[in-house]
């Protein structure tokens, strides 16, 4: 018997992939939003902070080029000097100056008119120090290792760095000195253009400016010389030497050069034979000041002839 009504039954089949679908849909969304959130807030926070030390920077350099600038001199304050030279003094690194060895040649720096031509042998804890007390003079940088002069020049591009490649031994040291003496009227005179020179411990292959400038102050810490196979200061040490004694003529004609670890027994050698006892100023065991004259163009000799002491009369 058939039933008289139209029932038509519809049957809905719900997939168990449907459901796993759409609540895969959900976290897929919720994680989106989630990383959006917190991408806004970090840009907020990076933003804002940007702002403030943008701000704060403003302000202190306007302060430090107010303190500058009312300086007769426009040379640093005393007081930002001698803050400087107390936080480099303060430093964990083993190897830094001491705070009167920074001191000794911050105050040539003070002294020296602007603008003052500063170099220095060596990349070393002060190199940033020196080139912010030279301030509004030129600094120039001359370092034996041409990898750390390229990265120390990319991440302090105010630097002005040359790398040099140095080809003596200290353990030689004593016979180059010997063989420098012997050639002091030919290749070796303490005055020449070094750029052209044969002389086993003169450097000539640096850029061209660094023989033209008149140097007012040389500082000799580099390269390393600690031990019997490295390059040893001969080098760094003669080329100051003649740096110093041939300066044109015009201007400053005096050169302070301070060469450091001077308690080594190559840096008192180099600095007796070629910077010469009679223009040392100033010595400890770590620091030496010397104080050169431009010399005449046929000068031969570097330092004053000794006396010769008096023969011990017959017995």
């Amino acid at each position: 018997m058939k039933s008289g009504g139209n029932t038509n039954t519809k049957l809905i089949l719900v997939h168990p992939y449907i459901q796993k679908q759409t609540s895969s849909n959900r976290l897929w969304l919720l994680a989106f939003v989630s990383l959006f959130t917190i991408a806004f807030l970090l840009t907020l926070l990076y933003t804002t902070d940007t702002i403030i030390s943008s701000k704060t920077s403003s302000v202190v350099t306007s302060v430090v080029n107010s303190a500058v600038s009312n300086t007769p001199t426009s040379q640093l304050p005393t007081s930002a000097i001698n803050a400087l030279l107390h936080y480099a003094s303060r430093s964990n690194d083993s190897f830094h100056m001491s705070h009167g060895e920074m001191k000794s040649i911050s105050d040539v720096l003070r002294r020296c008119s602007p603008p003052c031509n500063l170099l220095v042998f060596g990349l070393t804890h002060e190199t940033l120090l020196w080139k912010s007390l030279n301030h509004n003079g030129r600094t120039v940088y001359i370092e034996e290792n041409r990898y750390y002069a390229a990265y120390f020049e990319e991440i302090h591009p105010e630097i002005e760095v040359f790398d040099v490649q140095y080809t003596t031994k200290a353990r030689e040291a004593r016979e180059l000195v010997s063989a420098v003496k012997e050639a002091a009227r030919n290749e070796c005179r303490p005055v020449q253009n070094l750029l052209f020179s044969d002389c086993k411990l003169g450097l000539n292959d640096l850029p061209n400016h660094v023989y033209d400038l008149a140097w007012d102050v040389i500082l000799v810490d580099g390269p390393r010389g600690d031990g019997g196979d490295v390059p040893g200061r001969m080098s760094s040490i003669f080329t100051a030497a003649v740096l110093a004694r041939s300066k044109k003529s015009g201007g400053n004609h005096k050169t302070h050069v301070f060469v450091h670890d001077y308690y080594r027994e190559i840096e008192r050698l180099c600095g007796d034979e070629f910077l010469c006892r009679e223009n040392l100023v100033e010595s400890n065991d770590m620091l030496a000041h010397y104080v050169l004259e431009r010399m005449d163009k046929n000068s031969t000799q570097f330092c004053r002839e000794r006396k010769k002491r008096p023969a011990s009369p017959s017995p």
